[in-house]
């Protein structure tokens, strides 16, 4: 079937036109060039590059060799379908792909050079961001070259189309050496396409320049600022006078442009213009209801009106008026549905838009999808300002509940359910202004169709992010908001998804045994087994959060799930589900302690052992749970902090314990040895540990056990401990490079109360004139600028 797809591919007519033509044809989409490259990529993806690649290297190699120009045009569209598919086959051959397709941006044929600008915007998607990690140089450069191509303007376009998608994945710090010579290319074709849009009136190249121009914003961020001068007056002329309707892509392309370009410059360089561009966003918005239903501009205004939130903070409230009606009736667009025959689908097929699911008995469910990804952007936008404005959207959270709720049953875009999910907890902040009433009758709308949705919810995604939001929604709402009803659906749903997720496990188990088992498989089940861990996590989440809200009075509850838990902790089980199962007792002696003890016999032996276990995310579930022990944990956690101590120091201690997947769990272990000293100093000879853990100090990737161990230390250094400050205060030089690391590392928030008092421990060193300067000589110049920071932000 290959050959025949390629044949396929090769089908394409000779049109002397095509080079400048101002709009993208119907049949560009649906001709046989198309149906061939869609089955090839379906191919590919479905069968693996294993299977495809070599079936049609040597076809594709034949093809471009071939001095027929449809021929080489079908060979570089075909290297094009297959990269999805072939991905891990073509990696590893990526140089000498790329370096063959860049020859064919020189090719005699326009459309040649077209298809291999397609290749390359292909590949890096495909393969980002090692394709921009190896490529950069070349591409970016053999790109703009190829936009300078002014006798065809579909090649110029389609350069740019290529460029976009190289700077959307291209790391930041990779573009910035190139930002100069990127600019300079895309300011001189804007000003050239500008001039033939006034003279021509063609659109075509700018549209697509408009929009690399926001990607390179996009990517560049703060570094874009001494470019903004010189393109914010020509688009913001471009949208003040483009106004006939051939040009609304344009414009809405522009209207994009700009407000990336703001996100991307920050507020205090975007104010000069900030009230020019809410006026002409304002007029477009004023006229919005002589703009056609499926009017480009729609979806780009919605965006831009959202990035302007971002861009404004508190001073966008006022425009809320203004945006909210468009927003709201795109968000409450409701598709239409049919439940058909096969006979009467067979005569809809062909009419646009609509997508059919066979529901067996000769019967399909069908649903036209147009305006679908409308109101994916408009419930995103709602998200927006919900989570920007806080308090200042309160005026609309109720009607944007009562949208976004019923949505929670929308199974027709997963979009809209996992955006509908993320709303929730941000509309009840939103609310709580109002005072406790008010937010408790919102509450109660949502949490039935909450808990109903985790207990039906299909897919494994959407379903991740609805029990991550009921977590944060029962974070928000605290103690008492979950009735006993509430509390026995949620106990069976949470049973079910453990029990479920040992039978996959087996399940598994039993597929790596099976005869057709190979690498492929594998591949699957370790999707699978990720996906089934992500959903433990969100077990984790939501009993997290009602451990913290209602402490020890719901463990009766949780008794009935106890016996599955503790089967997470066996030796036996994968590491995730030790990592999460111990987590979740980290939780119950964090919240429910003393009563917490009554569990020990089930979890205290497996988490002591866990401290030197092999995984790193177990030693770190271990630690922390050691750490709470000491802090929450009373007086019968102690003897086992005592024995603790020596396997924390055992992990502190051996040589690779500060390499990468290892220093989280490193950090854990020092966080709870500092626990240990500080709230059970009996059960330890601190006189003797003080100076080690001073030694392992400063922790800077576990942000939040960095605070514990710095405000320890802020504890020590006030009580004048002698053991930390030494003889004459000679620790002093050490303790203040421990202080400059962790401010280097921001291992603390400058808002958190311990800079405070890091910043006062600085201060009473600098009033003893010999002492400061002693310290501050010991500093390199990185750690004695970071001092400076400190005193300056406290």
């Amino acid at each position: 079937s290959v050959p025949q797809m390629l044949a396929m591919m090769v089908d394409l007519e000779e049109d002397e036109d095509w080079a400048n033509a101002d709009e993208l044809e119907d049949d560009d989409f649906d001709s046989n060039a198309v149906a061939g490259e869609s089955a090839l990529d379906r191919m590919a993806c479905g069968l693996g590059g294993k299977l495809v690649l070599p079936m049609i290297k040597e076809h594709i190699m034949q093809m471009l060799q071939n001095p027929d120009w449809k021929y080489r045009h079908a060979g570089l569209m075909a290297l094009s379908a297959i990269g999805e598919g072939c991905h891990q086959q073509m990696e590893g051959i990526l140089n000498e792909i790329v370096n063959f397709v860049l020859l064919f941006l020189q090719d005699p044929h326009p459309r040649v050079r077209y298809a291999a600008c397609n290749a390359i915007g292909q590949m890096a998607t495909d393969f980002a961001p090692g394709f921009q990690k190896k490529f950069h140089e070349k591409a970016s450069t053999a790109l703009l070259q190829t936009m300078e191509d002014q006798g065809n303007q579909r090649v110029q376009a389609h350069a740019a189309a290529a460029l976009i998608n190289f700077t959307e994945d291209c790391p930041k710090s990779l573009l910035i050496p190139y930002l100069d010579n990127l600019v300079k290319h895309l300011h001189s074709t804007m000003v050239i396409k500008l001039q033939e849009l006034i003279q021509k009136g063609t659109k075509l190249v700018l549209e697509q320049v408009v929009t690399s121009i926001a990607s390179v914003a996009d990517t560049a961020e703060e570094k874009f600022v001494p470019y903004y001068d010189l393109f914010m007056p020509s688009l913001k002329h471009i949208v003040e006078n483009a106004v006939q309707k051939e040009l609304r892509l344009l414009r809405g392309k522009t209207i994009e442009c700009i407000s990336l370009i703001g996100l991307a410059v920050g507020k205090e360089k975007f104010m000069q213009d900030a009230s020019d561009v809410m006026q002409l966003l304002l007029k477009t918005q004023t006229d919005f209801s002589d703009l056609e239903d499926d009017d480009p501009q729609i979806s780009y205004m919605i965006s831009a009106w959202a990035r302007m939130c971002k861009i404004l903070g508190k001073e966008f409230q006022q425009y809320l008026p203004v945006v909210m009606g468009p927003l709201m009736k795109t968000a409450s667009i409701k598709p239409e549905v049919a439940l058909l025959d096969t006979q009467d689908m067979e005569n809809m097929s062909d009419d646009d838009g609509w997508e059919f699911v066979n529901l067996g008995d000769q019967q399909s469910f069908g649903i036209k999808t147009a305006g679908l990804e409308e109101k994916a952007t408009a419930c995103q936008m709602l998200v927006c300002y919900a989570k920007e404005l806080k308090e200042g959207f309160v005026e609309y959270t109720e009607q944007v509940v009562k949208l976004m709720v019923p949505l929670l049953k929308f199974y027709f875009h997963d979009d809209i359910l996992l955006t509908n999910s993320a709303s929730m907890p941000l509309l009840l902040e939103c609310a709580r202004v109002r005072g406790p009433e008010y937010l408790t009758q919102m509450w109660h709308f949502m949490c039935d169709a909450l808990i109903k949705a985790i207990g039906t919810e299909p897919d494994s995604d959407v379903l991740s992010e609805i029990m991550h939001s009921f977590a944060k929604c029962i974070e928000v709402m605290g103690d008492g908001c979950l009735n006993n009803e509430h509390f026995e659906e949620l106990g069976g749903i949470l049973k079910g998804k453990l029990e479920e997720h040992f039978k996959n496990q087996e399940l598994r188990q039993v597929k790596r045994q099976d005869e057709d088992y190979d690498e492929q498989v594998e591949e699957s089940l370790q999707d699978e087994d990720d996906s089934d861990v992500y959903i433990l996590t969100k077990v984790s989440d939501i009993l997290h959060s009602i451990f913290s809200s209602y402490k020890e009075k719901v463990l009766p509850w949780f008794e009935r799930l106890l016996p599955l838990i503790v089967n997470l902790i066996c030796p036996h089980r994968p590491w995730p589900d030790r990592q999460w199962g111990l987590c979740i007792f980290d939780d119950i002696v964090e919240h429910c302690s003393p009563s917490s003890f009554k569990y020990a016999e089930y979890f205290l032996r497996p988490m002591l052992q866990s401290i030197c276990d092999n995984s790193p995310e177990v030693r770190q579930a271990a630690a922390y749970g050691v750490g709470v022990m000491a802090q929450f944990g009373g007086d019968s956690y102690r003897p086992f902090c005592t024995e603790a101590l020596p396997l924390l120091v055992r992990v502190i201690q051996s040589p690779d314990a500060k390499t990468k997947e290892n220093v989280n769990a490193t950090e854990n272990c020092i966080s709870a040895v500092g626990k240990i000293m500080k709230f059970k100093p009996d059960c330890v000879n601190v006189e003797e540990v003080l100076p080690h853990w001073l030694s392992w100090l400063p922790l800077h990737e576990d942000k939040e056990e960095a605070v514990h161990t710095f405000n320890y230390l802020c504890d020590l250094i006030e009580s004048n401990n002698p053991v930390v400050l030494g003889p004459n205060n000679s620790n002093l030089p050490r303790i203040f490079g421990i202080i400059a690391d962790g401010e280097i590392h921001e291992a603390i928030k400058h808002e958190d109360p311990c800079t405070k008092r890091l910043a006062n421990v600085v201060r009473q060193v600098q009033t003893s004139g010999g002492l400061w300067t002693e310290c501050i000589s010991q500093l390199n110049a990185d750690q004695q600028a970071a001092i400076q920071e400190l005193l300056n932000s406290a």
